[in-house]
């Protein structure tokens, strides 16, 4: 696969930003739903829980694994070719 064009070293700072930004992100709702589930069983959640709020949640954790599962693929990808170099890409 080859390796996306150049990117103006503006553009990769913006990428690093955003990626820290997405770290923190992700990190909160990891502790949210760590709080939900130390507070209620599945059960619980299921019985109580607005029907559209979880379908909604499930559906945006189904997504995020997928975009994080594609990722994980392309460094796998990019490790096992010593020619692609993902830093020199940005």
């Amino acid at each position: 696969m080859p390796a996306p064009p150049a990117r103006k070293p503006a553009a990769a700072a913006k990428l690093i930003a955003e990626l820290q930004n997405v770290k923190m992100d992700l990190l909160s709702a990891q502790c949210a739903a760590d709080r939900l589930r130390q507070q209620f069983s599945l059960r619980e959640i299921v019985a109580l829980g607005e029907r559209q709020t979880l379908e909604r949640a499930i559906a945006s954790a189904r997504s995020l694994a997928r975009f994080f599962s594609q990722l994980e693929a392309e460094i796998s990808v990019e490790s096992d070719d010593p020619k692609a170099s993902f830093s020199s890409s940005l």
